[in-house]
C-alpha cells in the first residue's frame, strides 16, 4: 500500500455517500420541510403532534402531512401513536447534526 492508497478508502466512502447526502439536502431544500426540522429539533422527540407542527410552521395540516410522509420515508423523521395523535420525532442524527451548525437549539 502506497501513501496515496491510504487515502483511497476514505474518499471512496465519501463518493459512496454522495448519493444519500444529496437526498438528504433535496429534502432540507425545501422551506416547509426545513422549518418543521427545525421544529422538532428544538422541541425533543415525540413532542408535536402534526396540528401543533403545522400551526407553529404557518402551513395547513395538509402541506405538513405530505412534507412529513417524505421526511418519514426518508428515515429522517419517526412517528408514534400518541391515542388519536400521530407525534413525530428527529432521529437522524446527520441531521441533527447539521441543525446544530445552522445554530439550531433544544427547548430543554
Amino acid at each position: 500500500m502506497t501513501g496515496g492508497d491510504a487515502h483511497a478508502d476514505p474518499l471512496a466512502h465519501l463518493c459512496a455517500l454522495s448519493d444519500d447526502w444529496a437526498e438528504t439536502f433535496r429534502l432540507l431544500g425545501d422551506p416547509t420541510r426545513l422549518r418543521l426540522l427545525t421544529l422538532l429539533h428544538y422541541a425533543g422527540p415525540g413532542t408535536l403532534s402534526m396540528s401543533e407542527l403545522a400551526e407553529r410552521a404557518g402551513v395547513r395540516t395538509a402541506t405538513a402531512s405530505a412534507a412529513l410522509r417524505l421526511l418519514t420515508t426518508a428515515g429522517i423523521v419517526t412517528a408514534h401513536r400518541d391515542g388519536r395523535m400521530m407525534r413525530y420525532a428527529l432521529t437522524d442524527e446527520r441531521v441533527h447534526r447539521l441543525l446544530h451548525h445552522l445554530g439550531g437549539t433544544h427547548a430543554h
